[in-house]
């Protein structure tokens, strides 16, 4: 029996309306900051993330049977507390089935609890603070190292290679910024070999240090040790400058940016910064991050500040996690994500218990003739 003309357009109409395929769509959240003094680091992160979504609809990815359309959701955090918050609950309203972020270690930990309540993967691909993954939340963890290692290292660095006998440390009062200086000083103390002559704090939106420098000056140091990020650093350096401080200036990844020799101009000079980048690779790995970073900076162009790397291993790290568990279900892939093994253009990323990197690299830089100079990758112990 031939259906009827009428019945055999509607059939016909309702085949070409199909999809030819079935396809789901997976949401990934970004949240950093991208108004403020650090959306130049905001908005690193969220272009590495999405190069990396980019890179993954461009693979025709199937998972459980489905094609997967990957989507980015990129909020601005303002690297403030109660607006990290926000975005977190915005991002979870949004079905997002993991989060890259956050940037700053203020917003990350609160931000991290919410994640957790609502059981969705958070990967912070810059938060350093050691509070962040020691909450015992199984949602939390981040592709670098945090501030122990860092601020370890740095510490070795300023007694052993640069000789500092006489330290001032200056941090911004932000939960990075103090932590990771609490941390330097600490090392530092129990070292020997070297006295911090001075204590000094700032704000993460200062713009006069006169006075506190004044009083650093005082106790001639040889290094200042500065916690907080590059915004602040930059105008710092000037009136180091202006004011005679000779002291050569270290701090961590939040300095250590592309942009800082616009941000001091010619208050940097060579050999006169030094800062650690919480992640880094070295030999057959270098190809694979240079290839990215020419890539990154002929699509958007400008170099990478520091995150968007990490950014992108992020996303990839959930894309793996996914086809491992033939899930796109947080409460199914979260498992194979604590237990993934990514080898990521940053490296080697695999997770211990409470969800820090397994043998985190660092990598020093210092800056030379205006440009940002690699010195050594080292693994924190």
């Amino acid at each position: 029996m031939r259906p009827a003309p009428a019945l055999s357009v509607l059939v016909s109409t309702l085949l070409l309306a199909a999809p030819a395929g079935a396809q789901t769509e997976v949401r990934i959240g970004t949240a950093s900051p991208l108004s403020g003094p650090g959306a130049h680091q905001g908005k690193d992160i969220e272009n590495g993330a999405r190069m990396a979504i980019d890179d993954l609809n461009a693979k025709g990815i199937v998972i459980g049977g489905k094609k997967i359309k990957w989507v980015l959701q990129a909020e601005d955090d303002a690297s403030d507390p109660k607006t990290g918050t926000a975005v977190a609950q915005k991002l979870v309203d949004a079905r997002v089935a993991g989060v890259v972020g956050h940037l700053n270690s203020g917003p990350t930990v609160p931000a991290s609890k919410i994640y957790a309540g609502a059981g969705i993967p958070q990967i912070s691909p810059a938060a350093t603070t050691p509070v962040y993954t020691s909450q015992g939340y199984k949602t939390a963890f981040r592709v670098v190292a945090n501030d122990e290692l860092i601020g370890r290292t740095l510490a070795r660095y300023a007694l052993g290679t640069l000789k500092a006998k006489r330290i001032a440390v200056i941090d911004d009062r932000t939960a990075f910024g103090q932590g990771l200086a609490d941390q330097f000083a600490r090392q530092v103390r129990s070292s020997g070999g070297a006295t911090i002559v001075s204590r000094q704090f700032t704000h993460d939106k200062a713009t006069d240090f006169s006075a506190i420098l004044t009083q650093v000056r005082a106790h001639k140091p040889d290094v200042i040790f500065y916690g907080g990020m590059d915004a602040v650093a930059g105008p710092m350096l000037k009136q180091m400058k202006t004011l005679g401080v000779q002291a050569r200036l270290v701090s961590g990844d939040g300095v250590c940016s592309e942009k800082l020799p616009l941000l001091a101009g010619d208050a940097l000079g060579d050999d006169k910064v030094f800062c650690a980048v919480a992640g880094g690779v070295s030999g057959a790995q270098e190809a694979a991050y240079t290839a990215f970073t020419e890539r990154f900076r002929r699509r958007y162009g400008s170099p990478v500040e520091t995150y968007a790397p990490y950014a992108y291993d992020a996303v990839m790290v959930f894309a793996g996690a996914m086809q491992k568990a033939q899930s796109t279900e947080p409460a199914r892939f979260l498992p194979a994500l604590a237990a993934l093994r990514h080898e990521g253009v940053t490296g080697t990323i695999a997770f211990d218990p409470k969800g820090d990197l397994r043998d985190a690299a660092m990598t020093l830089y210092t800056y030379r003739q205006g440009r940002k100079v690699k010195l050594q990758v080292v693994r924190g112990k």
